[in-house]
């Protein structure tokens, strides 16, 4: 798996006012934006090749990220001319994604993830044992409920015990052949029947994982990893 895309094109209404001057992905926790502490965690991982669909600030993101040779890796970037939610996106950004299965992750997750974990479920998909592989979480206070039941390697839509999903997937290009390029689409449109199939794997991730959605969680993590740099 040497591919990855990184989920950017979002307008992050619940950052306002934050996102009304800078892109979501662009904030700054750490002294570093976000999607930074994503390349960086990717490129440690071997992951090379970035694809970065934009959309709100477009420009910024851009200006800011180059090429990606300063971060060691290559980032292309699918340019959406208003945000086509996570389903929409992927699909208009298929060309610049290949055959093979990729990693897709939001640009707004801090994790400690070791992404070479997805090698082997990235093997398994081009095998043809599934047409997805999600990364799970333990359920956070924002949301107690959850969204996917795990059991035996295999996610569905419900279950006795349901995890959150952390934005973090694995998925064959084929998946996304109903959506028709260039219309807005949600992942779940996608996901919820190859789950009834039995077609969706996954794993869960007992690490760190914070979903950096809103200011007071931006802060939160802000003033956890000075407190690590001042430690270090």
């Amino acid at each position: 798996m040497t591919k990855a895309m990184i989920l950017a094109a979002g307008r992050g209404e619940r950052m306002r006012p934050l996102t009304d001057r800078l892109p979501k992905a662009l904030l700054e926790a750490g002294g570093k934006p976000l999607i930074v502490h994503l390349i960086e965690r990717l490129a440690r991982a071997g992951v090379s090749e970035l694809v970065i669909n934009v959309s709100h600030f477009a420009d910024q993101i851009e200006e800011r990220l180059g090429n990606g040779s300063l971060l060691g890796v290559h980032v292309s970037y699918s340019r959406e001319e208003s945000p086509l939610e996570t389903g929409g996106g992927i699909a208009y950004a298929l060309p610049l994604l290949g055959d093979a299965p990729f990693l897709v992750v939001n640009s707004d997750v801090y994790t400690d993830f070791d992404f070479r974990r997805l090698e082997a479920a990235a093997d398994a998909l081009a095998r043809g044992d599934c047409d997805a592989h999600l990364v799970l979480v333990d359920n956070p206070a924002h949301h107690p409920q959850g969204d996917f039941a795990l059991h035996s390697g295999r996610v569905s839509l419900d279950g006795p015990a349901r995890l959150t999903f952390s934005g973090i997937g694995v998925y064959v290009p084929a998946l996304f052949s109903s959506v028709r390029r260039g219309t807005r689409s949600p992942l779940m449109a996608v996901l919820a029947p190859a789950m009834a199939r039995g077609r969706v794997g996954g794993e869960h991730h007992r690490g760190a994982w914070l979903d950096v959605g809103t200011p007071s969680r931006l802060e939160q993590l802000d003033q956890q990893l000075r407190a690590q740099a001042e430690r270090s």
